[in-house]
């Protein structure tokens, strides 16, 4: 399979840099994000926290989803305090159990034998990150991360993305975003990267923001394959 990957990127091109968003898109932690955020909200007296309730933020940083719901549920708790807390169940959860998205590791796996240099733009905490990576064993193919808490704004601000192209030396418009909510597939765009699209929720395919996409898999994780994407990195930049 490795060697049918590597005959669609044409050898003449340099290959392309490839910066993946981490939840929901290379690893499956929504599941650990909702349940961390549901045990720290309870602690503050809010009972009724759901999944459907936790999937609108999906996509959205960390310090800003709780923004909004300190004010959504008139919390006294400052902002830090929240996002400490938050962070401290998250590891927890993390470092138990994190599952790795089965194509998506194929795809990093070809990507570095085949010398593309690729990030992770995210935005959980850096330690968030880095548990989740060491404790997948991706962390041996993604050294370099860049976490929303290092620069300005957060999706669908395209600060971490732009970020994560300086430190790999790319010019953004060389660059590919692998993306499985709104907010991120328009980060994308506005940091002028192409972006391939695996939603993470079903039924949100159809959001103005996956329409930048340039490859959009409509049924998420159980339509993508990593050759599927592995071909189309080898189209030209500005081809649809």
């Amino acid at each position: 399979m490795l060697d049918a990957m590597n005959a669609s990127p044409t050898s003449q091109d340099p290959p392309t840099p490839v910066i993946f968003d981490l939840d929901g898109t290379l690893v499956d932690s929504e599941p650990n994000y909702y349940e961390a955020g549901r045990r720290l909200l309870a602690g503050y007296g809010v009972a009724d926290f759901s999944w459907e309730h936790h999937t609108r933020f999906i996509g959205i940083g960390t310090r800003e989803t709780l923004e909004i719901l300190r004010r959504e549920f008139g919390l006294d708790a400052p902002v830090e305090e929240l996002l400490a807390g938050k962070n401290r169940v998250y590891l927890e959860l993390a470092r138990a159990h994190t599952e790795v998205f089965p194509e998506m590791r194929a795809l990093v796996e070809h990507l570095a034998a085949a010398g593309h240099p690729m990030a992770v733009a995210s935005g959980s905490s850096r330690a968030a990150i880095e548990a989740v990576l060491a404790g997948t064993g991706l962390d041996a193919l993604l050294t370099t991360v860049v976490s929303a808490e290092e620069v300005a704004h957060g999706k669908p601000a395209p600060d971490v993305f732009l970020e994560a192209a300086r430190r790999l030396g790319a010019d953004p418009a060389t660059c590919v975003v692998l993306e499985d909510a709104a907010p991120g597939a328009l980060a994308a765009h506005r940091a002028g990267m192409r972006c391939i699209a695996v939603p993470y929720v079903a039924g949100t395919a159809e959001d103005p923001a996956f329409a930048h996409a340039g490859l959009l898999f409509r049924d998420g994780q159980r339509e993508f394959t990593a050759k599927a994407a592995y071909a189309w990195l080898g189209r030209p930049v500005g081809s649809s």
